[in-house]
């Protein structure tokens, strides 16, 4: 004999995909289901309505499915308040905990909706009972006595949903693929970039050493410079052969104007850092001339904080590299709260760190030479992720370039 729940979704759940991704895992967990409700939106601005009934062969799988398709933003009828156990002690999880997915997310608590601040995914849901708030909390950060919530009762998450209005994103939502027109796709990106700007949120970048190698720097320390860029993420590397190029012209001991080898450098990098370390840091290196120019330079010239998190291959590293991984993570998580768009440059490890503390309704584009790079970040759960294949030295200059023509400041 089955056993059965009804479930309900809301919302626009048919061209955001949303519907079928029910069905199919449904199916795919040895359920079944019948369909109930279904009211479709007549007008693309109307949201649909389902009502579910999902059967299974047992109160185990039932349970299992459900707490699967929860996650697509699927609800059980009757809403209970959730429940809260109480932490016993520093990083340690009651027995049953949410984990939370990097969707919207709110929780009803005596009757009231919270929305869950600081959402991220692979969380826990902590409530303060006083001021009635709600905070998404990683497992470093869970202290003894905390309101842990426990279960997915009383747990309303809402993924994104594609857009009403044309964006310039819709052209490639949720596609990896090296033969879309490269500066099409750029072009449609600097126009989300303005927008973002007139709506006076920030953009990250995420950027790996290649940017330096490729010879993009100077486009990317021209985009920190015009105000387009409010927040940079990146490791010991990216400024290290930053400043190397600055100080030497070289980048790994490169010549990067010639492409060649320079004699005796692949010491350069070491001597890069080694000036930074004389002057104490990188802000006092740009403010005593040491560093005249480059990203690091337009960062510190203009106000735009960075975060360099360090690595165990780090050579140094330099002074302004956070060696405490979790120190590094909090660090990011105060900058990404204001972000509208985080762009990800040719780095694969920073951008799953950066990516796995994005909420899903971040615009996120990934950059890489690599198409596996791309599709890795949306493995690891950053499904929002638009990829773009090419190469750092192409894809920046190119951005400068359209933001160029479309602000109407071509003459740079």
């Amino acid at each position: 004999m089955q056993v059965s729940r009804e479930i309900e979704l809301e919302g626009h759940v048919i061209d955001s995909g949303i519907m079928t991704k029910v069905f199919d895992r449904i199916m795919d967990m040895g359920g079944n289901f019948e369909i109930v409700v279904f009211n479709v939106g007549k007008r693309k601005t109307d949201p649909s309505y389902a009502r579910l009934k999902v059967n299974a062969d047992t109160d185990s799988q039932l349970f299992e499915i459900l707490s699967e398709i929860h996650r697509f933003g699927a609800r059980l009828l009757e809403i209970k308040d959730i429940t809260v156990i109480p932490a016993e002690g520093d990083r340690i999880v009651p027995k049953g905990f949410y984990s939370t997915t990097h969707h919207r997310t709110s929780v009803k608590f005596k009757g009231e909706w919270l929305p869950v601040e600081y959402i991220e995914m692979d969380c826990l849901i902590v409530v303060d009972t006083g001021l009635m708030k709600a905070v998404c909390t990683p497992l470093s950060k869970l202290r003894k006595g905390d309101f842990v919530v426990v279960g997915e009762a009383g747990v309303r998450v809402t993924p994104p949903e594609r857009p009403r209005q044309m964006s310039n994103f819709e052209f490639m939502h949720g596609t990896v693929s090296p033969e879309r027109p490269s500066e099409t796709i750029i072009a449609k990106i600097a126009a989300e970039i303005l927008e973002i700007r007139k709506k006076g949120e920030k953009i990250a970048l995420v950027g790996g050493p290649a940017i330096i190698h490729t010879g993009a720097d100077r486009a990317l320390a021209e985009l920190i410079r015009k105000g387009y860029i409010n927040i940079l993420f990146a490791g010991n590397a990216l400024a290290t052969h930053d400043v190397e190029y600055n100080l030497f012209g070289t980048s790994l001991g490169m010549d990067i104007c010639t492409g060649k080898p320079v004699t005796g450098g692949h010491k350069n990098h070491i001597y890069a850092i080694s000036e930074v370390m004389r002057a104490g840091s990188i802000r006092k290196a740009v403010e005593d001339g040491v560093i005249t120019g480059g990203i690091m330079y337009e960062c510190v010239k203009n106000g735009i904080p960075f975060v360099l998190a360090g690595s165990i291959r780090d050579d140094g590293p330099l002074p302004d590299v956070i060696t405490d991984v979790m120190v590094a993570q909090d660090r990011m998580r105060e900058h990404i709260r204001d972000c509208g768009m985080v762009l990800m440059v040719a780095t694969l490890l920073h951008s799953v760190a950066v990516g796995n503390c994005l909420p899903s309704h971040v615009k996120t584009i990934c950059v890489d030479i690599n198409p596996s790079s791309v599709t890795k970040l949306m493995d690891r759960g950053t499904m929002q992720a638009i990829g773009v294949v090419s190469d750092a030295g192409t894809f920046l200059p190119l951005l400068v370039k359209q933001l160029d023509i479309q602000s109407g400041n071509s003459s740079g």
